[in-house]
Parts: structure tokens; sequence; C-alpha cells
């Protein structure tokens, strides 16, 4: 029991330290990796570490898929202002 307080004393005070705690998906993966490495045989520590790293990664992936998407917003837009411009009168 004193090693799970201590586990998660140091996570939360992890978490709390600028710049770490702002890692987009670390603490949702480190905490769904724990509880899956705990119950594939008691290697929550392995499985939070290994959560962090994966859902830093799908942040990192779903960041880019949303600036990508922003950006073909934008030109779509753009090509629709121009193709929408009225011709110069004669």
């Amino acid at each position: 029991m004193h090693h799970q307080l201590l586990a998660i004393v140091s996570a939360a005070a992890i978490a709390l330290l600028p710049g770490v705690g702002h890692s987009k998906g670390c603490l949702k993966g480190a905490a769904v990796g724990a509880v899956v490495g705990h119950v594939a045989g008691h290697h929550a520590v392995a499985g939070a570490a290994a959560g962090c790293v994966i859902g830093h990664h799908e942040a990192a992936k779903a960041k880019e898929a949303k600036q990508a998407a922003a950006a073909s917003q934008a030109q779509a837009q753009a090509r629709g202002s121009e193709s929408t411009a009225t011709p110069p009168a004669r």
C-alpha cells in the first residue's frame, strides 16, 4: 500500500510541473497503461510508461490531422472565393 501511495503522489507532483503536465495524451495513456499492466501481470509501472509514450504519440497525430484539415479547409475557401469573384466589366 505504501508503494502505491508513493507512486500516486509522485505522479501527481510530476503532472504539476510546468511542461510535463502539458504533454498531451501522456497522463491519460499512462493511467490506461497502468491499469492494463497491472491486470496483465502486475507490471503497472511498465504499462504506465508505455501508455504515456503511446498516448503522447496519438495526441500528436490528432493535432497534426486537425492542422491539416484546417489548412485544407482554408485552401478550399480560398479557391471558392476566387471562383465566385465577379468578372471585370467590359
